[in-house]
């Protein structure tokens, strides 16, 4: 063995050393794709990763969604706008040299409406999101609080006065009294006054 031969014990270690990064790829299929076929896509998306030895990790199947704002792709000679859409993701590692490959080819794919490609943090390597779950999760709180408002409402009798009504008899009767009482009081200060006058007029 010549001085200038590597023994291929030495050589391994620098193939291992192949710099390897996580990525996540978020992608939308085409509202139009048969829900039957959409699995294929997602198929089709995890050999253009697996072709270049990419690795494949967790994923969220797509499921379709309501898009928050309108995407447009052009498609057949013409622009299309579309509402809604199956949404799903693949986490991969690969080497970062590959990743523009990877974008290429998923460009040419007509089921795919938009993807994204980003690399990972180690922390977002560690806790991956659940879209679908998540929306899920927020839908049944949703519904929950819309079913205790509809009992809350329904617990209202709308045959009751809510206008609460005053008894007036006590107030009419403490009226009555304090009226009689100053007309009794007017009456014996008059005749008070008539029997001084009388016995005024005697003297006389």
């Amino acid at each position: 063995m010549s001085e200038t031969t590597m023994p291929a014990t030495e050589a391994q270690p620098a193939l291992d050393e192949r710099e390897v990064v996580s990525y996540e790829l978020a992608y939308h299929v085409l509202p139009t794709v048969a829900e039957g076929e959409v699995n294929d896509v997602r198929d089709q998306i995890a050999a253009v990763i697996t072709q270049v030895e990419g690795v494949i990790g967790v994923e969220e199947a797509p499921q379709r969604f309501d898009l928050a704002y309108e995407i447009t792709k052009y498609l057949e000679g013409k622009y299309r706008r579309f509402r809604s859409a199956y949404f799903g993701w693949i986490r991969f590692t690969a080497e970062p040299a590959v990743v523009a490959q990877i974008d290429e080819s998923l460009k040419g794919n007509k089921a795919i409406l938009r993807h994204l490609i980003i690399r990972l943090t180690k922390q977002e390597e560690a806790h991956p999101f659940y879209f679908h779950v998540a929306l899920a999760k927020e839908k049944q709180v949703r519904d929950v609080d819309v079913e205790a408002l509809a009992e809350e409402v329904s617990d209202i009798d709308p045959n009751q006065d809510t206008n609460e009504e005053v008894d007036t008899s006590d107030l009419a009767d403490d009226t009555t009294a304090k009226t009689t009482g100053a007309d009794t009081a007017v009456a014996t200060e008059v005749d008070t006054d008539v029997a001084t006058a009388d016995t005024d007029t005697d003297k006389a």
